[in-house]
């Protein structure tokens, strides 16, 4: 078993988008288990990723399905010259 490291590069709102990204129709429960969080922060977290406009939300039946915005704007100032797209592009994504 690997240990849970102490910090990474990304933020755990940069590690949703990046499970949205891979996943769109992804449940709260396995985003939670992918990075490390409650399913409740997760809920969080995409509330505040729709609110900057990063991630829309689309119902499909009983489940949601999740569109990140690859042409919105990284927020930091370090590099917000890029976008969520070089984000992703830059992982593998």
């Amino acid at each position: 078993m690997v240990d849970k490291p102490d910090w990474t590069f990304l933020s755990n709102h940069g590690h949703v988008a990046v499970c949205l990204a891979r996943d769109p129709e992804g449940r709260l429960r396995d985003i939670a288990d992918q990075v490390g969080i409650t399913e409740r922060r997760v809920a969080a977290i995409i509330a505040e990723l729709e609110a900057a406009g990063i991630v829309s939300r689309k119902r499909v039946g009983r489940r949601n399905s999740y569109t990140v915005n690859r042409e919105a704007k990284l927020r930091h100032p370090v590099e917000s010259h890029r976008t969520v797209g070089d984000l992703l592009k830059a992982i593998g994504e």
